[in-house]
């Protein structure tokens, strides 16, 4: 036997010097590039937070705020966790005009303590209503600012939301959909015909009108509208609705009580989806949510909803065109047949360091003047930047002539910050600006995304956000003070918004 053994031995020790032996480098093919792992079945919860202010506070939406009287309906910041067991994501919707960066600092920062999940996976976005409690501060232009006590409220009810949500979380199911949807809305700038320009208040004749009803003295929109009604739409399994994230692109409704709170359109919508679509025994409840989509410079159709300021009180407006929008968005939920139960989620969060508005040397001395002929009031409500009270004739003018002066005084750069979420084959770009409708279908057609759409006033309120050639135009959002940013930053934006949707796109399939 050991004879047997030995030789056998020997040979395989033979073998192995001679594979050991140094052979000519073959090339090899490059390996190919690894399919993004399939996600874990995804899971999912919502809630929701009262955020209204106390009675008495200012309520702002116009160029003098007003304290509140009375809360016609509540306020709430809307919140959906997703969770595909390797990330976390929290989207938010406040129903407020807008909130300082500080805020939505605050607000990630407490998210993070309690929950686990990262500031960069926290979307938070305002609706725009004009009718919500301040969240600015009271100073102007700054990237940071101690926080008051309703927006250190409004960070932790935020947080309180989210951690709810995620209390709530259980498998789902998901979908989208994209209802074009054009009668509630249209471009508010509209190019007047010759010789019906009006001069601005800083003296200048201008091109385009504000208008959500344009007349016979106007030639056409100045821009398009995006009348896209986008729909993430979550269901338990083969079961319960759990929530429908929407973004739609109407400024706001308007038209209500003079000192009430209102959540306007986006509140009535949500009120009304949230009946179409669940019973009050549903527990979890449904939560229904309303984005603003882009729609800086587009409005409600004034004609398909001012007659009903005489006929359905001062928030029939708000009612009709929030169950416009509702009875879209239920049609849209109901005709959905391609639920799936998975969706890889990812985030990218990025500052961009810009520019404020420049002010030209003429403008600080127009602003001079006006502070030097503007009758001074010994009490009243201060005009927004204004340094004091004035008559009703001077408030825009007083307003401006202080926010020119702020901002020429500006030497530091605007922290501007942008997000991009991915879930699953669905992609949402952010501004913190209220931003043109056609910078959001540039993102929309530029997007590596088919399912892309765009929320603005997110992590911030920096003003109006115009693409460059529509300064040429004029009109209230183009003014100094109004944008306050770098004339560029629309470019700079949506160059950076899909570098990171580029950077977000999976290798393999969803």
């Amino acid at each position: 036997m050991k004879k047997l053994i030995l030789p056998l031995v020997a040979c395989m020790l033979g073998a192995i010097a001679f594979s050991a032996t140094p052979k000519a480098a073959t090339p090899k093919a490059a390996a190919p590039k690894a399919a993004a792992p399939k996600p874990a079945p995804l899971r999912a919860g919502a809630a929701t937070s009262v955020i209204t202010p106390p009675i008495g506070s200012m309520r702002v939406g116009g160029f003098v705020p007003l304290p509140s009287t009375h809360v016609h309906d509540e306020l709430h910041a809307r919140c959906l966790v997703l969770d595909d067991n390797h990330k976390k994501i929290a989207i938010v919707i406040c129903d407020l005009l807008g909130f300082h960066r500080s805020v939505s600092i605050e607000a990630r920062r407490i998210i993070q303590e309690e929950t686990g999940i990262p500031p960069e996976n926290v979307i938070i976005s305002a609706t725009h209503t004009h009718s919500a409690g301040s969240a600015l501060g009271t100073v102007r232009y700054v990237n940071e600012q101690k926080l008051d006590e309703y927006q250190l409220f409004l960070a932790q009810r935020i947080a309180d939301g989210v951690r709810r949500a995620m209390t709530l979380l259980r498998p789902a199911e998901i979908a989208f959909r994209s209802v074009d949807l054009p009668d509630p809305i249209l471009n508010r700038r509209w190019l007047v015909k010759d010789g019906k320009g009006e001069a601005n208040p800083f003296g200048i004749i201008e091109k385009v009108r504000k208008t959500g009803q344009p007349g016979p003295e106007f030639s056409g929109p100045a821009g398009p509208t995006d009348n896209a009604l986008s729909i993430i739409a979550l269901r338990e399994p083969a079961g319960r609705m759990i929530a429908a994230y929407c973004a739609y692109s109407m400024h706001y409704a308007g038209m209500n009580m003079p000192n009430a709170i209102s959540a306007d359109y986006f509140g009535a919508f949500c009120e009304e989806l949230k009946q179409l679509q669940s019973t009050w025994t549903d527990d979890p409840p449904f939560v229904a949510m309303l984005a603003n989509a882009t729609s800086g410079d587009v409005g409600s159709n004034q004609k398909r909803y001012n007659h009903l300021d005489k006929t359905a009180g001062p928030y029939g407006r708000s009612r009709a065109a929030g169950h416009d929008v509702a009875v879209a968005a239920d049609a849209a939920l109901k005709s959905i047949n391609d639920w799936k139960d998975r969706a890889s989620l990812d985030a990218r969060f990025r500052e961009l360091d810009l520019g404020w508005r420049k002010i030209e040397p003429e403008l600080i001395a127009w602003a001079k003047e006006i502070e030097g002929k503007a009758p001074r009031l010994a009490s009243g409500p201060i005009p927004l930047a204004a340094k004091w009270a004035t008559t009703p004739d001077w408030a825009t003018r007083l307003s401006y002539a202080g926010r020119v002066q702020a901002l020429a005084a500006k030497t530091d750069k605007v922290k501007f910050p942008i997000q991009v979420v991915r879930i699953g084959d669905i992609c949402i770009g952010t501004s913190p600006s209220e931003t043109y409708a056609e910078i959001g279908l540039d993102f929309k057609k530029r997007s590596p995304f088919a399912k892309s759409f765009m929320i603005e006033l997110n992590h911030a309120m920096l003003g109006y956000l115009p693409p460059p050639y529509q300064f040429e135009f004029g009109e209230y959002s183009t003014w100094p003070g109004t944008n306050i940013v770098e004339r560029d930053t629309s470019i700079k934006m949506l160059d950076a918004l899909i570098a990171m949707a580029n950077d977000l796109k999976p290798n393999g399939s969803d």
